[in-house]
């Protein structure tokens, strides 16, 4: 209450002395009867206590005195009303301060308390002072609560009990205690002040609005008490919690001026519930793009379901970020993962799809699917119970016809797949501490640009980040560290996955990650994938080593630029395709990988840096691009670096074409490698066949299959020691292995030569 609005108000009513006529035997308002010249009612000039009072005798079972004139009583005043009475003879009647409240169209208001607390009368000439203080707000102290629709009351009071009783009354005193209630009645307005109760069930919606209207830039208090606001509140300037609310899930709560995550938990005290709200609200009001989780630490025992959080949308595509806290997770079997066996049906003409599902409404949405001829990180990005059709994340490579599936539905902390679609969202400076517990997100079916940046994600038990559809399109990842709960274990046992897309143009920019099965397993094309570490090695003697990066979509157009590659490989597959031999397609193509150190600790000499592994016949590399990178093995030798496995198919390597692999360096390497290879050969004994062996330095078993320049490196000699000067011409793909050309002379000949060696067209 802004005391400047009572300034120069007087709200005590005229003195008796200026005639009865305004006060009425009624309610107090026009046209209700007065006691100017009642037969029971006089004005006494001069009594010994009083001065001038009136003098009243009981006539009627209450008997009512109420000033005519209208007091105001704005939002967040406090009047107190105050009468001096004494009994002159017959019966000794109770008195107490009544009133009539009025609106500001002069009806009146019902469902208020208009009267004080009762005294009774218990001896002749006795002065008794009687009070009641009448305000908006339900304050303690306050007799008569009106709320915020009362504009005026006639105040004054009542005699009850027998007739009969004779009593004198000094002038009534109205005086505004409004600083009663109010240390500093500048800075804050009170929520009670505007009608709010606090009782955990009456709707104090419309108190808080009303206090926020007349805040103008104040702060907006909300002392102790459980305040019920059944519908959306928003509040447009600061606020101070020192209760709690309750709210439907529907409700929203926009704080504007104090929009951050510490402030919600101060209204709702339970913090996995004031981040739901908060949320809500970030999806609900354009006067913030962000939430401050305040450096808090959130202890969460379940997932949190961040699309039922917001009930009223299934989308969203404007900007909003999250920064700034933890989520802690709590032991709980609701982390536990839910699996499911049935048997479905695939097609590869329908390749995104499952049907004839059995048990489908027991399968969950975001599980992992797993089973013969499925890839890594397929998931249920769909279901339709009523058809039994389940939308899968990315086809299958080999699973045509019918057969049991597994899925998995792992648990997140932060679950946003009940969205359909969610763009342009971002969090930053988050620690997951998933404690081996929970994995961290699940993205929603859809969406743009999900950035998460500055972020840890520590132990978590199956998954970091995971798209379950499409929602990771031009998803950015930057300077994040993922920290496995496998660290322990050996390569080939661990289960843990840092993050999957399946769309394209996703951006993973210096990250750190640790000891996972896999860094990440990327199904869409055009990644750019730099500046990141991530180390997966183990300390078992000549280990395992996995795949750190999955490729899995064939015509790739990735860039691998800038990283360490710590103990592990980069697998280029085509286990997302449902027809995964080779067919009129670009094939293993558009693939940059430069400028990277390669680091192995302890492997097995059989362990490689860069794998190529086709799902099916026929295929070959048409556009790959290996240069400036460092391979570097550690205790012990590594073999070579590349390899194709065959363990599905082989390359067709006849069409190999566009490799070009140069300026690498190779430490504790047996064969490095090149294309075009610069190979020398020498020939010690005449003859006019040369076979120069092609074999080491040519990337992935390739075929020799073009020379582009042969040099003589000195004299090329006959038997005579005379020098021949034939161009000699050149046979490709020679031997069993296709790994050797041919130099023929017109005469027997030996001598030195170089040849630039090429396994492509």
């Amino acid at each position: 209450m802004n005391k400047a609005i009572t300034d120069g108000i007087t709200f005590t009513p005229s003195a008796f002395e200026f005639g009865l006529d305004q006060w009425s035997s009624g309610d107090g308002t026009p046209g209700t009867p007065t006691y100017d010249g009642a037969a029971n009612a006089a004005f006494v000039p001069a009594d010994a206590d009083f001065g001038g009072c009136m003098e009243l005798l009981k006539t009627d079972g209450t008997q009512r005195l109420r000033y005519m004139g209208q007091t105001p009583l704005e939002p967040g005043c406090y009047l107190r009303i105050t009468a001096r009475i004494k009994a002159i003879s017959g019966n000794l009647p109770d008195v107490r301060i009544s009133a009539w409240a009025g609106d500001g169209n002069g009806a009146a208001i019902g469902g208020v308390t208009t009267i004080g607390p009762t005294t009774t009368l218990t001896q002749y000439g006795q002065i008794v002072t009687v009070s009641a203080i009448v305000g908006s707000g339900s304050r303690a102290g306050v007799d008569m609560v009106w709320g915020t629709q009362a504009a005026y009351g006639h105040f004054g009071l009542d005699l009850l009990g027998a007739n009969g009783g004779v009593v004198r009354i000094d002038d009534l005193q109205i005086e505004d205690i409004t600083a009663a209630f109010h240390r500093d009645m500048l800075a804050r307005v009170d929520v009670r002040d505007y009608g709010a109760v606090g009782d955990g069930s009456t709707d104090d919606s419309a108190a808080f609005t009303a206090a926020d209207v007349a805040a103008q830039g104040r702060e907006v208090l909300v002392p102790a008490g459980t305040y019920h606001l059944a519908n959306s509140v928003t509040l447009h300037n600061p606020v101070q919690f020192q209760g709690r609310l309750t709210m439907p899930d529907a409700a929203i709560l926009s704080l504007t001026k104090s929009f951050d995550l510490p402030t919600y938990i101060e209204a709702f005290g339970d913090e996995v519930l004031a981040f739901k709200k908060a949320f809500q609200s970030l999806l609900n009001n354009a006067d913030h793009e962000g939430l401050d989780l305040g450096g808090r630490r959130i202890n969460i025992s379940a997932p949190i379901d961040m699309a039922a959080a917001v009930p009223n949308r299934t989308q969203y595509a404007q900007r909003r970020h999250i920064r700034n806290g933890m989520f802690y997770v709590e032991n709980s079997a609701d982390w536990d993962t839910e699996t499911v066996t049935s048997a479905a049906s695939y097609s590869a003409s329908n390749n995104k799809q499952l049907t004839s599902v059995d048990n489908i409404a027991n399968i969950p949405v975001g599980s992992l699917i797993t089973g013969s001829g499925v890839g890594r990180e397929v998931y249920v990005r769909a279901k339709n119970e009523a058809t039994g059709v389940i939308t899968l994340s990315a086809p299958l490579y080999d699973a045509v016809g019918r057969q049991n599936f597994t899925f998995s539905r792992f648990k997140y902390v932060l679950d946003f797949s009940g969205f359909q679609k969610l763009s342009k969202f971002s969090m930053s400076d988050i620690e997951f501490l998933c404690n081996g517990r929970a994995s961290a997100i699940l993205l929603p079916s859809e969406g743009l640009i999900f950035h998460v940046k500055d972020c840890f994600f520590t132990t978590p038990k199956d998954r970091g980040i995971t798209s379950p559809g499409d929602g990771c399109q031009g998803m950015l990842i930057d300077r994040c560290q993922f920290l496995s709960n496998e660290t322990g274990a050996r390569v080939q046992d661990r289960t843990t996955v840092a993050l999957n897309a399946n769309a394209n143009d996703v951006k993973l920019r210096d990250n750190r990650i640790t000891q996972f099965r896999h860094f990440a397993v990327l199904g869409g094309t055009s990644s750019i994938i730099t500046g990141n570490h991530w180390f997966l090695g183990d300390n078992e003697p000549e280990g395992v080593r996995g795949a750190g990066i999955v490729l899995t979509a064939t015509q790739n157009r990735a860039t691998i630029n800038g990283n360490y590659i710590d103990n592990c490989s980069i697998e280029w597959s085509n286990e997302h395709d449902s027809a995964p031999d080779f067919s009129a397609e670009f094939s293993f193509s558009a693939l940059n990988i430069t400028d990277n150190i390669f680091q192995t600790i302890g492997a097995a000499p059989w362990s490689r840096f860069i794998v190529i592994k086709p799902h099916g016949p026929g295929h070959f590399i048409n556009g790959l691009t290996i240069a400036g990178n460092m391979f570097r093995a550690i205790h012990g030798n590594l073999d070579r670096v590349e390899m194709v496995d065959t363990s599905f198919a082989d390359l067709n390597y006849d069409r190999i074409r566009n490799v070009l692999v140069q300026g690498n360096s190779f430490q504790s390497i047996t064969q490095g490698i090149e294309n075009p290879a610069r190979i020398s050969h020498d020939q010690n004994t005449l003859a006019n066949l040369w076979t120069v062996d092609c074999a080491g330095p040519l990337p992935f078993g390739g075929y020799a299959r073009n020379v582009d320049s042969v040099v003589a490196r000195g004299k090329i000699a006959n038997a005579a020691n005379v020098a021949n000067y034939d161009f000699p011409y050149v046979s490709t793909q020679q031997g069993a292995a296709n790994d050797q050309v041919t130099l023929r002379f017109s005469e027997n000949t030996e001598g030195s030569v170089s040849l630039l060696v090429r396994m492509d067209a």
